[in-house]
């Protein structure tokens, strides 16, 4: 049964500890409960705010004047796939990480680089939820999904779901409530190829080498310890929202921009991070580089502080409340340190966690 409350506070469900409360908070534990209270709350015409782990969410210190759905569905069903392989159907509140963890102890591979990422199943097609070189686009297979314009219940393939880097069909708008997704993974008791550098390293394998999956999704783990992105209570570096801010993604005139500034700011022989992207619409070629990297050599180095909060001690993409900050201090920090990147390299960060009731 839904659990119905008033003037709940959203910094206890985030896990940046930041925002104010929400009008109406609705726990739903099951898709006919999930789809109910957003109905109601359309029918009413007021906000809704779909929240699952909040690892990925800034939210005003006003609140949001609306409804807040909490998604605490669960459920995993596997079956066979066609041509081989296993089909995993997870409702959208099962917990992320538990889930990997899960496929990896029953020797699917997949999503084993994905360990420790905070948050529920249901954000992952959203934000293509990626790392240590996978994406949950590649293994994602069929997304189900309650559309708020047309009150119905809708399924999209993979190829539907209009995945690119950090972004998919379903971001940047509320049309669509994620209610489950289909993961088509294979039985192995090896990793997928081992496809980023640093992994590899940490792994003492040549990139595009397997090694047991075990053995990968602990690299992974120790790997995001290091950078304070998994979860600690007893450390204030993972009172966060993860990379605040995407790798930038430039055409062949803002790189070319960004190699004269970086030489005119650490001389002609600085190297800075790049990869080779695919194509943009017209075919033009794309260079991804490190919005980590940027930051650093703008002068924002790890530790880093503006007033309470703080450039993580651990990892310069990740900002942190590790105190009595508000969430416009961290805004105030996110602002300057987008300004001080734009100043030095020319380059306009892009913020990667969903912003509720504020904007940089």
């Amino acid at each position: 049964m839904a659990v119905f409350a008033e003037e709940v506070n959203l910094a206890g469900y985030t896990t940046l500890r930041l925002g104010g409360p929400a009008r109406r908070f609705v726990e739903a534990t099951t898709e006919a409960e999930l789809v109910a209270a957003v109905r109601r709350a359309d029918d009413e015409g007021e906000p809704v705010l779909v929240l699952g782990g909040g690892s990925n969410l800034v939210v005003s210190d006003d609140g949001f004047p609306g409804t807040v759905v909490r998604v605490g569905t669960r459920g995993v069903d596997r079956s066979p796939a066609d041509g081989g392989g296993v089909r995993v159907r997870v409702q959208a509140g099962e917990e992320w990480e538990p889930f990997v963890a899960r496929c990896v102890e029953d020797g699917l591979t997949g999503v084993e680089c994905l360990s420790g990422i905070p948050g529920r199943v249901g954000a992952t097609p959203i934000q293509n939820v990626g790392a240590y070189g996978q994406d949950v686009s590649e293994t994602i297979v069929r997304v189900r999904a309650y559309d708020r314009r047309t009150r119905k219940i809708v399924e999209f393939r993979r190829e539907e779901c209009g995945f690119t880097y950090r972004h998919s069909a379903f971001k940047g708008h509320d049309r669509y409530v994620i209610l489950e997704v289909t993961y088509e993974l294979r039985e192995s008791e090896a990793s997928q190829p081992i496809a980023y550098a640093e992994l590899a390293r940490k792994l003492d394998v040549e990139p595009g080498a397997t090694v047991p999956l075990k053995e990968a999704r602990e690299a992974v783990l120790e790997l995001r310890r290091g950078k304070g992105m998994v979860l600690d209570p007893a450390d204030p570096d993972t009172r966060s929202a993860g990379s605040f801010f995407t790798n930038p993604i430039l055409d062949a005139e803002r790189l070319a921009e960004l190699e004269r500034r970086v030489a005119e700011r650490l001389g002609p022989d600085a190297r800075f991070p790049r990869y080779a992207e695919s194509p943009g619409p017209d075919g033009e070629p794309r260079t991804k580089t490190s919005a980590a990297w940027l930051i650093d050599k703008a002068g924002f180095t790890k530790g880093h502080a503006l007033g309470p909060v703080r450039i993580s001690g651990k990892h310069t993409l990740a900002l942190t409340n590790p105190g009595d900050g508000s969430t416009a201090d961290l805004l105030a920090l996110a602002r300057q340190v987008r300004d001080g990147v734009r100043d030095a390299f020319g380059v306009e960060l892009v913020n990667e966690p969903v912003f509720v009731g504020v904007e940089l």
